[in-house]
């Protein structure tokens, strides 16, 4: 049972990770000022967590980079799925599984960033590279975020580091997508 000191621990955590990774890709020019949301999307994340949770957090040992990163992937697939045939991926049940079983775990960046979304070259190098970069930020947030580790609070850390990044993900291909959130003119 979650106390009331841990859940705002992880909620004070959760707007940290929110608010570094948007000021960063905004400054990165991935994110306009207003970031686009996708609640379809948004729906989908308690069921992607749990499908993602055992082999994130059994690689986050060895490759915690790897682990935050590849829910960011993750978000970026489904803001494509979403603008391409949602009606067809928001019947599919095993979304993470699918994604994960292309390639395997291991190469999921290649899946995603090459296969699905259709990055090559250049392009493909800096949509890596950037994601690599927003999961090294969140990593370095929970390395230095004062919790036990194995404890309920790392726990519940770590899960809020990935939402944040399956949100920026999912944002971020939708900026790249064309979706750019403007105000409308009041004439």
């Amino acid at each position: 049972m979650e106390t009331t000191d841990t859940k705002q621990i992880v909620s004070e955590f959760e707007e940290k990770v929110k608010n570094d990774l948007t000021g960063f890709l905004q400054k990165k020019g991935a994110l306009d000022s207003h970031v686009p949301e996708c609640p379809d999307v948004e729906e989908r994340w308690g069921e992607i967590a749990r499908a993602y949770l055992p082999d994130g957090a059994r690689e986050f040992q060895q490759y915690p980079v790897v682990s935050l990163g590849w829910m960011m992937l993750i978000g970026m697939t489904m803001s494509f799925y979403w603008d391409t045939d949602w009606e067809k991926y928001s019947k599919m049940k095993n979304l993470y599984e699918d994604l994960r079983d292309q390639k395997g775990y291991d190469n999921m960046d290649e899946a995603v960033v090459e296969d699905i979304l259709g990055y090559r070259d250049e392009p493909a190098q800096k949509v890596t590279e950037l994601v690599a970069e927003c999961a090294s930020r969140v990593y370095s947030l929970l390395s230095h975020e004062q919790v036990e580790p194995g404890t309920e609070a790392a726990l519940g850390c770590y899960i809020a580091a990935l939402h944040q990044l399956y949100l920026a993900g999912m944002a971020m291909e939708l900026n790249a997508l064309g979706y750019h959130m403007t105000p409308l003119s009041q004439n």
